[in-house]
């Protein structure tokens, strides 16, 4: 199977080096940049990949942009701040040229604070990154956007390795831009929330989190990263209310 993967970035250069190198595998790299300052054309043009200028259209546009830029049929969609490990490098290459199922989905693994979070909700996490996109394609969501595709997806061994958070600062730089496009889309959808709704969700997730899928296993990070989620569903739902009012 041709494989080309498809990424959208824009400032990552430190983090897109990584990623680059973990799908050395692919048969062509496309990077769909958004207008970056830093180093990111030097790291593509050192792994051979494909830069493109596009402006920004939201998570699922976008990355359906990206994909459109790509030749190969069966397409992987790669986040900056993500690195296939060699084990799902090797799933990939072992396919057939051509599979019965149209996507598949792989594991992946996040990092929070030096820390990888196996609980929390966040691990296992199936997420659906190879595509045929003759019959799959991204949503049109600005923000948790998904791959729409028939019948069931497969499931590929090995991991999607996820550097999101190494900072508290990254969180909050990514937070409030997110809980915006969150916001924006909900209030797209006919969704309303009062303050009080805002604060018990935001509550409900914590203990949700921490609780029920096993948070307080992660040790620090993972008490840190309850915390810090249900502060972001607070967020999210308090931007909602704003953005109803008159």
């Amino acid at each position: 199977m041709k494989v080309s993967v498809a990424i959208i970035t824009k400032d990552a250069a430190g983090q897109l080096d990584r990623c680059l190198a973990s799908v050395a595998f692919a048969d062509e790299i496309v990077v769909l940049d958004q207008g970056s300052l830093d180093g990111t054309a030097a790291v593509c043009a050192r792994h051979g990949a494909a830069l493109h200028q596009g402006r920004w259209e939201g998570f699922g546009p976008t990355k359906q942009r990206a994909v459109g830029l790509c030749r190969n049929r069966w397409v992987l969609s790669v986040d900056s701040d993500e690195e296939v490990s060699p084990e799902l490098a090797a799933a990939i290459h072992a396919l057939p040229d051509q599979p019965d199922s149209a996507a598949f989905a792989v594991n992946r693994l996040s990092r929070f604070l030096g820390g990888w979070i196996r609980h929390c909700g966040w691990h296992p996490d199936w997420v659906v990154r190879l595509f045929d996109r003759e019959r799959a394609a991204f949503d049109d969501r600005p923000v948790h956007e998904s791959v729409r595709h028939p019948g069931p997806a497969g499931r590929l061994q090995g991991l999607l390795r996820h550097h999101p958070y190494e900072t508290m600062e990254q969180y909050i730089a990514k937070l409030d831009r997110y809980t915006t496009l969150a916001a924006e889309d909900l209030q797209a959808r006919g969704r309303r929330c009062g303050p009080g709704v805002a604060v018990l969700r935001g509550e409900a997730a914590f203990w949700r989190m921490w609780l029920l899928q096993g948070g307080w296993r992660d040790g620090g990070p993972g008490l840190v990263l309850c915390r810090a989620s249900s502060f972001y569903v607070l967020t999210k739902y308090v931007k909602l209310w704003r953005l109803g009012r008159p």
